[in-house]
């Protein structure tokens, strides 16, 4: 059974679906802990699955690495098979990422490589973009640049404001999202060979 821990900094609506997901037996994962960088609105989601949380105000902190060696010390108490970056919006500190690399994943709004960053919905229609999509990735120390797990579009919609599209994108990325954990789980989807550098053949 894979475990895994979960990051957020809202709601926690891509965390509620893996929750509901997770919460049938047949589901080959299980969700052990839940942690935030403030107080979270989504944290209530874990509580009330009975799931262990925690928090790491990031306000409390001079600085990102220090926030990020307290995450560690934090994530390391639980020793997740996988943590899932599910709406955190935070860029992690290289040291967290390299000691936890490959096995953190991150969703986005967005068909990577395009539209990276905080505002991928809104950049998607700053742009005139006709289709966009959602992305989960494995996380490496760009921003949103890791290897692409699985992807799909979703066209821009005539009238399309930032909130409608953005309500589209999100049942897509939730079952990505859902699904590639199940992947992990299964041993169907390799991390580490995902992540692997390709090797250029003269």
């Amino acid at each position: 059974m894979l475990t895994v821990a979960v990051l957020i900094s809202g709601a926690g609506s891509n965390l509620r679906a893996l929750l509901d997901a997770a919460d049938d037996p047949d589901y080959p994962a299980r969700i052990i802990a839940v942690g935030a960088d403030r107080q979270a609105d989504g944290l209530d989601h874990a509580e009330a699955f009975g799931i262990p949380t925690f928090t790491v105000p990031y306000a409390r902190f001079s600085s990102r690495e220090q926030w990020g060696a307290e995450l560690d010390a934090q994530l390391r108490v639980w020793n997740p098979d996988l943590i899932v970056l599910s709406g955190l919006m935070r860029l992690l500190p290289s040291a967290t990422v390299d000691a936890f690399s490959p096995r953190i994943i991150n969703t986005h709004p967005a068909y990577l490589p395009e539209f990276p960053g905080a505002h991928g919905v809104r950049d998607a229609l700053a742009a005139g973009a006709t289709q966009t999509g959602a992305s989960v990735i494995v996380v490496d120390n760009g921003v949103d640049s890791g290897p692409i797990l699985a992807q799909e579009r979703v066209p821009v919609l005539p009238g399309d404001d930032e909130q409608s599209l953005h309500e589209r994108i999100k049942p897509v990325e939730r079952r990505l999202l859902i699904d590639v954990v199940r992947r992990v789980a299964t041993g169907d989807l390799d991390l580490a060979a995902a992540s692997a550098p390709v090797t250029q053949t003269p």
